[in-house]
C-alpha cells in the first residue's frame, strides 16, 4: 500500500464520532493538497476493509450527496451520531474536526 493511501486511511479512522472531515482536508494533511479525488477513491474503495467511518467524510461545501442510498444512510448516521444535519447540510463551523 502507498505511503498516502496509509496515512488516509489512518486520518480517517481518527474522526470522532460527532465530527467530520473534507476531503480536501484529509488530502492536506495527508501531504497531497490537490488530491481529494484520491481521498475519495480511498475512501470508497477501502471503506470495508478497513472498516472505515466513511460517512464522517463529507465535501468542502458542509453537504452530503443525497443521491441514492448511500446518501441517505449517510445522513442517518450522523443523525444517529448526534450531527445536526439539515436538508444535506452540515455546520463546518460546529462539527469541523480539526487533528
Amino acid at each position: 500500500m502507498q505511503e498516502f493511501t496509509e496515512v488516509v486511511i489512518k486520518i480517517i479512522r481518527s474522526i470522532p464520532k460527532g465530527k467530520v472531515m473534507t476531503y480536501g482536508q484529509i488530502a492536506s494533511i495527508a501531504g497531497s493538497p490537490r488530491s481529494a479525488r484520491q481521498v475519495s477513491r480511498i475512501l470508497h474503495s477501502m471503506s470495508s476493509k478497513y472498516d472505515l467511518p466513511w460517512q464522517r467524510v463529507i465535501n468542502s461545501k458542509g453537504t452530503i450527496s443525497l443521491d441514492g442510498q448511500s446518501g441517505h444512510i449517510q445522513k442517518e448516521m450522523l443523525l444517529n451520531e448526534g450531527l445536526k444535519v439539515i436538508g444535506k447540510s452540515i455546520d463546518l463551523k460546529e462539527y469541523l474536526y480539526k487533528p
